[in-house]
This record gives structure tokens, sequence and C-alpha cells, in this order.
């Protein structure tokens, strides 16, 4: 018997910015997935994304794009400062969202965005594709089944560097620029999907001339002797490798940890190398993960679930309150 075809979800991309590309590049690998729609403030840039990949409809207003009864789900690209905004506008118009990491600028914003879906029986997911790429997931099963022996100590790190430019989101303290929330967040994942929220947070950080920070180190202690040292720079370039010690071996996320990478296991003298590298950018695997939620009825993931993008976000508070960074 021949089974039935999956529902096509329809999505719509709010926010047509470099990692909307990214999103829609891999969303044309998906056979049940179709671009319906996109949105920009400029109608020229809405038509030119449009084109490239194949969307039905193009906005010049967000608005516009929420309201569009042919859009199933929409993805949320634009920058931090405005996801819980341009997030409630599309969930207050019944349309399941998938927002960028990080959710929000905030806890209180990230509650909020949580209660309107709840309120409107919405899914709503925080887009932290990182999760659900397959070497990731190899790596949490590895360390769940403690096939090395209990893990003691996580070494993650995210740095590159980039001309200071106060024109570009990435500078720009005011819509949540900065290396913490951009890039930080990776290194603060992979330790809370590991070890969970620390006992003990230590951090320093330093500056750019307009207050955003261009780095910030951390230490996460935990009560059992574990801890987990933690880096995000936009002033050095560093390995942006996931380090994983454990009792009797060591699992190496490699350069890039946060995209699809290699996984090298260290036991016994010994080195195995896995290549999890594949024909995708990568954000695939949580859109796929999406798609099937939406098809189910569901209205939370049980992967990247709302207690753990609130433990996020609040660990994301306390490291900011160390450091003194106020948005």
């Amino acid at each position: 018997m021949k089974s039935q075809p999956l529902k096509t979800i329809k999505w719509g991309i709010l926010g047509l910015g470099n990692i909307a590309n990214k999103f829609a590049k891999d969303l044309l690998t998906i056979e049940d997935a179709q671009l319906q729609a996109v949105a920009s403030r400029s109608i020229d840039k809405a038509n030119e994304f449009g084109k490239t990949y194949h969307a039905i409809q193009c906005y010049d207003s967000y608005e516009a794009l929420a309201k569009d009864p042919n859009i199933d789900a929409v993805y949320i690209a634009t920058p931090h400062s405005f996801h819980k905004e341009h997030a409630i506008l599309c969930l207050k118009h019944g349309k399941a969202v998938l927002c960028e990491k990080p959710f929000g600028m905030n806890a209180e914003e990230v509650k909020e965005m949580i209660a309107v879906a709840k309120e409107n029986n919405v899914l709503l997911m925080e887009a932290l594709w990182t999760y659900f790429l397959p070497h990731y997931q190899f790596a949490l099963t590895e360390l769940k089944n403690e096939t090395y022996g209990k893990l003691l100590k996580v070494e993650a790190d995210f740095g590159f560097t980039r001309p200071f430019n106060t024109a570009s989101r990435l500078f720009d303290k005011a819509v949540g620029g900065g290396s913490l929330l951009d890039i930080g967040i990776y290194p603060i994942f992979a330790t809370l999907s590991t070890l969970g929220e620390p006992d003990e947070i230590e951090a320093t950080s330093t500056t750019f001339e307009n207050g955003a920070d261009s780095s910030c180190d951390m230490l996460f202690k935990y009560a059992n002797g574990t801890e987990a040292i933690l880096k995000s720079s936009l002033i050095e370039e560093t390995p942006t490798a996931c380090v994983f010690t454990c009792e009797n071996g060591v699992i190496t996320l490699n350069t890039q940890f946060h995209a699809p990478s290699t996984v090298t296991i260290s036991q016994n003298g010994k080195e195995d190398t896995i290549d999890y590298t594949g024909n995708t950018i990568g954000y695939n695997f949580e859109t796929i993960h999406f798609n099937q939620l939406l098809r189910d009825g569901k209205k939370e993931s049980d992967i990247m679930t709302y207690d753990f993008s609130l433990k996020l976000i609040k660990t994301l508070d306390k490291v900011r309150a160390l450091i003194q960074l106020e948005y």
C-alpha cells in the first residue's frame, strides 16, 4: 500500500538578512515544505530574495505577511531586539513561529512570547539549530549513555574578527549586537544541554567604544566539581570547538562546532574522527522537526522546550548582570 504524501508546510520568512538566506536555501531541499512568502521593509529586497528562493508572494510589510492566510509557519530572522514584537505579531494571527536565537533580549520577553503562544494555542520554538544537527545529537547520546564515563568538563568557544562597524547589526548594542547574545549563546547552550544549569558563574568581558561587548569569558561551576570554560569573541579568531572531557575519553566537536562538523573521539591514546558534514548548510534539520510538530498538532517542541529556552535566556541574563551589560 502506497503511503500518503506528507502535508506540505507553507513557510513565510520575516526579515531577509544573512541567516534568512541560509534558512531559505535549505528549505529548498525539503520536499514537503514550500516558501510561500517573504517580507522586508524594502519591496525591492523582498522581490530579489523571493526570486532567488522561489517565493510565491513578496511583501514590504511584516503585518501583511502575518495576515497571509496561505502561510502555516513563519521563520523570524530579524535582529534580536525585534524577536518578541515580530513573534507576537505572527502568533496573534495564528501562525506557528520558528524564531531565531536568542528567543528574546531577556527572560521577561521570552516569558511574554510563550504566554502569547499558549493563549493563542499556536506552536512556538526557538531556532537554535545546533540542537538538531546529527553530530550534536550523536554527542548528546554518547554523553547520556556515559559511553566514556561521566562528563567532567566542557570547554567551548566561539570567536572571529570583523572590522568594527556601528552600521552593522553585529556591533549595534541597541539591537542586541555584541559577542554574548550573537555567538556566546552557543557555548552556553552546549553547557546547559549537557551539564545543566550551573551553581555558580564567573564572567569577565571587554567592550567596544559603543558599549557592546567585544568578548566574554565565562566559568560555570557545579557542586559536583564539574565545570565549563566558555568564551565568545568578536576580536579574536578561536578554534570555535566544543570539548567534552569524560572519565575515560574525550569527545571533541571540531571547528565550527555549532554547524555540521566533524567529531573526534580520543580514548586510550587513539583518535577516531567521524565526518558529519553534509550536502546542506544544516538548517533543514530544525525545519524538518518543526514541520512534523506542526503536522502532529503539537504546540511545543520536545527537544527545544520552553523550559530549556527559559533556562538559556536566564543564564544569559545572569552573565549580562555579571559583566554589567545592559541593552
